[in-house]
């Protein structure tokens, strides 16, 4: 019992493990690392908009929030020294004639008021500049200034971040699983997809990767070597008309790198499908890109997917997304070289051959009727 146990746990950890070491999770976020990079990380700042589009939502509005508060602590401070040159500052006991460079700034506490006031240009009126001093209305012009830039900078970047294209991909959902049976005569990778908005994407175009690790001719390891997977669905794999649910399908011939891969021997194989949706969206016009990624695993042998679309009494098409995912086993060769060598067996059936060594030799009749 304990070794059943043990074994059992150390498959299960094992398992685990693998399914870790996948370049693309299944909702599309890319596990890679980069190390010993020569180039600095300032590099980044160059590209300072995408940088801040790509971060998280925390680390952005941390920056949004430290930003303005930030820039309003920093001019409260010059307007306090701007106060404090001048003699404002009820320490300083100005005379009843001695007119500030800013109306009723008290300290430091005021001075920050004011900033905040001026930056987001709230204009209480209780505090103001005077014509007193050149340096307070210079200092004025350019707080504006650079307050309508930081304010006009993170609102774009809050908003670009919103209406990224990314978001749309989301609504895009692949099954979990892909399977392999028979579609048309021919022995094929089926994957299902979905649409979960009732608005299209334009010029949808699906195709996929197979990662695997390959040893060339001259001894060289390649890994992650990229081999191209077509998809095609009854229409074309161009332009789909994604309203609802489809079932993509990668036919496995001699061309294909699953030719030689069985229902036995497929689980011991060590590759990565990655599949992507490339399409625009309709209400935008953003290009988007949905991927998702199967593991042998996930590749199912001998089995295909459950209706999910009927219509009702009404005419109405629905769609039962219970049914997304759910797979029902079928009658499927265990390899698709056997299906082949069964194919050509069944075509040749079908002709006549001649027999090369096969001699025809001519018998002269003799008569042995005595007359």
């Amino acid at each position: 019992m304990f070794n059943y146990l043990r074994k059992r746990f150390t498959s299960h950890i094992r398992e685990r493990s693998r399914r870790r070491a996948r370049l693309v999770s299944k909702d599309g976020r890319c596990n890679i690392e980069f190390g010993n990079v020569e180039q600095s990380r300032f590099v980044f700042l160059i590209d300072i908009w995408t940088t801040i589009l790509d971060l998280r939502w925390r680390y952005k509005m941390t920056i949004f929030i430290s930003a303005f508060l930030g820039s309003w602590f920093l001019f409260g401070l010059l307007w306090y020294v701007v106060a404090y040159i001048h003699k404002d500052l009820p320490e300083f006991n100005p005379s009843i004639n001695h007119t500030p460079c800013v109306e009723n700034i008290n300290g430091l506490t005021s001075a920050f008021l004011f900033s905040l006031e001026t930056q987001v240009t709230i204009g209480y009126g209780f505090r103001c500049v005077t014509e007193q001093c050149a340096t307070a209305i210079f200092l004025l012009i350019f707080q504006s200034i650079l307050g309508v830039i930081i304010n006009s900078f993170m609102c774009g970047a809050i908003l670009a971040k919103i209406s990224r294209s990314k978001n749309r991909a989301k609504t895009i959902t692949f099954s979990k699983n892909a399977v392999i049976s028979k579609r048309g005569g021919k022995l094929c990778l089926l994957i299902r997809v979905a649409n979960l908005r009732k608005s299209l994407l334009i010029g949808s175009h699906i195709y996929g990767k197979l990662l695997k690790t390959t040893i060339t001719p001259e001894g060289e390891t390649i890994i992650l070597d990229q081999v191209n997977i077509e998809f095609v669905v009854d229409a074309g794999n161009e332009n789909l008309f994604f309203i609802s649910p489809l079932t993509i399908y990668h036919i496995i011939d001699k061309k294909s790198p699953f030719f030689h891969m069985a229902a036995e021997t497929i689980l011991q194989q060590d590759f990565e499908l990655v599949v992507f949706l490339d399409g625009t969206v309709e209400a935008t016009s953003a290009t988007c890109q949905v991927r998702t990624s199967y593991i042998p695993e996930e590749v199912l042998w001998g089995y295909r997917f459950a209706p999910i679309v009927s219509k009702t009494k009404e005419g109405k098409y629905r769609v039962d997304f219970q049914n997304f995912s759910k797979t029902v086993a079928v009658e499927t060769p265990h390899c698709a070289f056997c299906l082949y060598n069964e194919k050509e067996a069944k075509a040749k059936e079908k002709k006549g051959y001649d027999n090369p060594g096969f001699v025809l030799s001519e018998v002269s009749e003799t008569s042995d009727t005595k007359m």
